[in-house]
């Protein structure tokens, strides 16, 4: 009881400061998917897992039956892939951090880090002599370093293609193989709502010259609709139509042709040009020698992940393909996507095959039996082939299985799934030992699979700090067998990784019925609901809680209302329960916009932005010429001040800021500001309009944080790399064109790409804030984004720790860090043992020991050959736990592992050293700990007896004992046997006596 009743004084204190120090919000959700998370070292002995959750790379032994944890290295912000280019080097692709680790395995240090494009991928070794291929998905590029020469700056490579991934080699490495994410499937809109006079696109649905006469909507079953329609409804809007290109055709879902006002003499009627066309770039191909560029294409809309055949050298890619040109909800129900496995000789482009992975399913009912769903695979993400060709084995992350495919893509399991655990992405396979491994993104684990019994061994954990409403809701987003009637699709079939697919959909219904107009409509020209609404562009469903209504039209008060989608559109039983769609909202309220990519280091806008990809519209001289650059600074200005509609409104004044979604108040007369009232379940609720330009005559505002992510479609370019940009059913072709809509009063082409500018830099933080009584600029809600800062690199060692751009590059960090509006942490090795750091301000670090702080050049100084030091940026509020304290139990990472814990399990902590395991804190051997150890202590103080020196970092007097309740100096101060502790008791990292006492003052029960 004394004992206790003393370690509870003693530590009180440092419970309270590190309560009110521990920031809040330590884990940010960017959703960040993996590309390739697993790899074998060359001589198979060693397994490489990304631990994108934690930011490390994670290192087993498979020399044994299963896979031994051995190590753990810090890289990057959201690591997605890995590559071992030797025995003990590796290569991690940071994803938020845009960056590349190069990680020493003997070491376990990351030695360099390379700093790319936007949202780095994959990376593969290719080429005589060797060279690394980087993909950067959302700068649409690859990068070339030379592994033999880091210092020099990487060849870029641009390619013709949306968001570049998974990345391949051929065998001898004369070619490597671009997986295109978001390639398409050959599908456009063509214009048919628009209200707007003169306005973009044409209403060529509407017109004499198409297919059906200009009646708009056509039936899609002969002369009638198929679901019927309800006879009780009014005339249906007339809306655009997705057309889609089969064999240079283009068609919709009656198989009219409509190529020549799509590609053919009278492609203006739809606002194209002569010979448009779509590219649907699937996979690039690259020579290593000349970098020449060529593209496969036909293949499916998302290219999830690719391996080149080791026998016949075909390029086999995996993902989903989407059949968005068949109309209404009832026609699509719970077949809308296919997994797919196409597989293609790149000498003969046009010889590709295409399998469905799922063979059981004919797709001629939205249901079949439990049993016959969970034979499926969903959202594959990963293919890894056997060294003959003959077995492939393939992941579906939405399935949480693993299927065995044979050399013609056909099932050839000895069952027909292989039960993993949940999200599957990564494979490595291990044939010498008949072992396959396979990472469980969402379970945080590797499973061990036995080749020749295709059963799963053993499943061993890593880390996972992800929190609970994350991993809990993850599943409704995700996971097909649960909520689909096949098996195969979920909403994040659509929604791929909470984002887009970057297709429009015509989910109507003829036989519904109208819903009454129940939100509050900022003009006061709102209509009910039509159950035929035309297609609309996929949504994102970052930061969507808390921007209520949902949909484009604003039609749903909240998420709750998405319960039948689950059976009306996903074929499952029944509508999610109320207990299911809470665990989804509380997931998605999780999810973030990552950094943008057009902002500055310091998140300020751009004021001389280079616009490539974005034309001139013809508005003020000719059309299809590139953009000057834009001045995003003018454009918030026009934005905000412009009277940019020609009336006395501005585009703040619906498209509030900091997210551009419309404002939760509605204007009452005479002309005030009030608030929305909530909806049914307490969300908020944004305005909506009616004056749209659109014959949906009610909609939404919409956010406008991912206009960067839209572009690829215009009809000024012959060639494109996207079939749908921007307005509700993506009929606007462009950012330049919405802009040059007749309505807005730009005045120039510099005009236009100011604002162009302003839009693909609209990240919502650091922007001005509106008012509640300003009926011009009204208070917007609140954004869930990302400082453009936040995962940045620097790797520091004895060859530049002085120079002057390392310098710089850390004066600017620390300039962030001091405003308060990012994070800061170092990892690395000092004295050969893993060491963190987190920033605290006043120049200092708090290290990852308590009674240690160092100063920033100090700790740069520190760096060296062997030493490497890598400084980050990371969210503001993140940075104890990456820094420092990696399992949030508040006792600091080398401090656990000094005193016996375990910094990656909060339930071991060093107070738990009463356990004799804990063989560190017993320094005499004789079965105690001395931690605790009040025999040893009693023999101490009056047997005079000498302790056997234990040097440990807690022991800084080296008697022998722990330093937290250190049996001499506690007893001793009771018994006026030795100098007393200060009075009251400091907190660790503070010994104003000199004695040793403070020194790993671990509060017992902390946590």
């Amino acid at each position: 009881m004394l004992r206790a009743a003393l370690r509870s004084l003693l530590f009180v204190g440092f419970c309270v400061w590190f309560s009110a120090a521990g920031a809040q919000g330590s884990y940010v959700n960017w959703e960040t998917p993996h590309v390739s998370p697993l790899a074998l070292t060359p001589d198979g002995d060693t397994l490489l897992a990304v631990n994108t959750a934690d930011g490390r790379l994670e290192i087993f032994d498979v020399t044994t039956a299963t896979a031994v944890a051995t190590g753990s290295v810090s890289v990057g912000v959201d690591p997605v892939s890995v590559r071992a280019r030797t025995n003990t080097e590796a290569w991690v692709v940071n994803q938020i951090s845009d960056s590349v680790s190069i990680v020493n395995l003997t070491t376990l240090n990351v030695i360099a880090t390379l700093q790319t494009d936007d949202e780095p991928a994959d990376v593969v070794f290719a080429g005589t002599p060797q060279r690394a291929f980087v993909s950067c998905s959302q700068s649409n590029t690859v990068l070339i370093f030379d592994p033999a020469n880091l210092g020099v700056a990487p060849q870029q490579l641009s390619l013709f293609g949306e968001d570049p991934r998974a990345l391949a080699a051929s065998a001898d490495g004369s070619t490597v193989f671009v997986a295109i994410f978001e390639s398409g499937n050959d599908t456009t809109i063509l214009g048919g709502g628009s209200t707007m006079g003169g306005g973009f696109p044409p209403n060529v649905v509407n017109h004499p010259a198409g297919p059906h006469a200009g009646t708009n909507p056509p039936p899609n079953s002969g002369a009638v609709f198929q679901p019927p329609l309800n006879p009780v409804n009014p005339a249906p809007p007339a809306v655009g139509m997705i057309v889609r290109k089969v064999g240079g055709f283009w068609l919709d879902d009656t198989a009219a042709d409509w190529t020549a006002l799509v590609s053919g003499p009278n492609a203006g009627l739809s606002g194209r040009l002569p010979g448009w066309d779509l590219v649907d770039h699937d996979v690039a191909v690259i020579d290593t020698a000349t970098l020449g560029i060529t593209y496969l294409h036909g293949l499916m809309n998302i290219c999830m992940h690719l391996a080149v055949h080791p026998a016949t050298g075909s390029v086999t890619v995996v993902g989903t393909e989407a059949t968005n040109e068949i109309r209404f909800e009832p026609n699509l129900n719970g077949t809308f996507v296919r997994s797919h496995l196409a597989m293609v000789d790149p000498a003969l482009p046009t010889s590709g095959t295409i399998v469905d992975l799922n063979p059981h399913l004919t797709y001629a009912t939205s249901s079949v039996p439990q049993p016959i769903r969970d034979q499926s695979v969903g959202d594959p993400r990963g293919i890894t082939w056997n060294a003959a060709g003959t077995r492939a084995y393939v992941s579906g992350k939405g399935s949480s299985n693993v299927v065995v495919i044979d050399a013609a893509g056909s099932r050839a399991g000895t069952a027909p799934t292989i039960e993993v655990g949940e999200g599957p992405t990564g494979l490595a396979l291990d044939e010498a030992r008949s072992r396959l491994y396979v990472l469980n993104h969402f379970g945080a684990s590797i499973s061990v699979i036995d080749t020749t019994t295709e059963l799963e061994l053993a499943q061993v954990a890593f880390h996972d700090p992800t929190p609970a409403a994350i991993r809990v809701g993850r599943k409704h987003l995700y996971d097909t067998h649960l909520t689909s009637g096949l098996g195969q699709v979920s909403c994040g079939s659509c929604h791929v990784d909470a984002r887009m697919d970057r297709l429009a959909w015509d989910l109507g219904d003829p036989a519904g019925s109208m819903r009454t107009f129940n939100q509050n409509c900022i003009d006061n020209n709102c209509d009910d609901w039509h159950p035929m609404k035309g297609p609309m562009t996929t949504q994102t469903l970052q930061d969507i809680i808390g921007k209520e209504p949902h949909h484009w039209r604003g039609d749903r008060d909240g998420l709750e209302e998405f319960a039948g989608a689950f059976s009306g559109l996903l074929g499952d039983d029944a509508p999610a329960t109320p207990v299911a769609m809470q665990e989804f909202e509380d997931f998605l309220a999780t999810v973030h916009f990552p950094p943008n990519p057009f902002r500055n280091f310091d998140n300020s806008l751009p004021t001389s932005l280079p616009l490539p990809g974005q034309f001139t519209t013809g508005r003020f001289g000719p059309a299809g010429q590139p953009l000057p650059n834009g001045n995003a600074v003018q454009g918030l200005l026009r934005y905000r001040t412009g009277n940019i509609d020609a009336n006395f409104l501005d585009c703040v004044s619906c498209h509030t800021l900091p997210t551009g979604a419309g404002a939760n108040f509605a204007v009452q007369l005479p002309g005030v500001l009030v608030p929305i009232p909530p909806g049914p379940n307490g969300e908020t609720q944004l305005f909506v309009t009616g004056l749209d330009g659109s014959t949906n005559a009610t909609l939404k505002v919409p956010q406008l944080r991912n206009m960067y992510d839209k572009v690829g479609f215009d009809t000024t370019q012959l060639q494109n790399t996207a079939g749908f940009g921007f307005l509700h059913d993506g009929s606007v072709d462009s950012l330049a064109r919405f802009i040059n809509e007749p309505v807005f009063t730009i005045v120039s082409d510099q005009d236009t790409a100011d604002m162009v500018a302003f839009m693909m830099a609209f990240a919502g933080s650091d922007l001005p804030q509106g008012s509640p009584t300003n009926l011009l600029e009204p208070l917007g809600p609140p954004s869930l984004d990302t400082h453009a800062a936040v995962g940045a690199q620097l790797t520091v060692d004895g060859t530049n720790n002085t120079a002057a751009a390392v310098i710089a590059r850390v004066a600017e960090m620390q300039a962030l860090a001091d405003a308060n509006v990012v994070g800061w942490v170092v990892k690395g090795r000092q004295a050969g043992i893993d060491r963190g750091y987190s920033y605290v301000g006043a120049g200092l670090f708090q290290s990852d020991r308590a009674s240690e702080q160092i100063g920033v050049t100090p700790l740069r100084l520190a760096a060296a050959t062997g030493a490497e030091l890598t400084f980050t940026v990371v969210p503001k509020g993140a940075e104890t736990r990456i820094g420092i304290d990696r399992d949030g139990d508040a006792f600091f990472d080398r401090d656990e592992i000094d005193g016996c814990g375990d910094p990656a399990d909060a339930a071991v902590v060093p107070t738990g050293c009463g356990s004799p395991s804990f063989v560190r804190a017993d320094c005499n051997t004789d079965g105690g700990v001395d931690i605790s150890d009040p025999v040893r202590a009693l023999a101490i103080l009056f047997a005079a007896a000498t302790p056997a020196v234990c040097v440990d970092a807690c022991d800084s007097n080296d008697d022998g004992g722990f330093d937290i309740g250190d049996p001499i100096h506690t007893l001793g101060a009771i018994f006026g046997m030795g100098a007393p502790p200060a009075a009251p008791f400091p907190t660790c990292g503070v010994d104003p006596t000199a004695d040793g006492l403070d020194c790993g003052s671990y509060p017992p029960g902390c946590p």
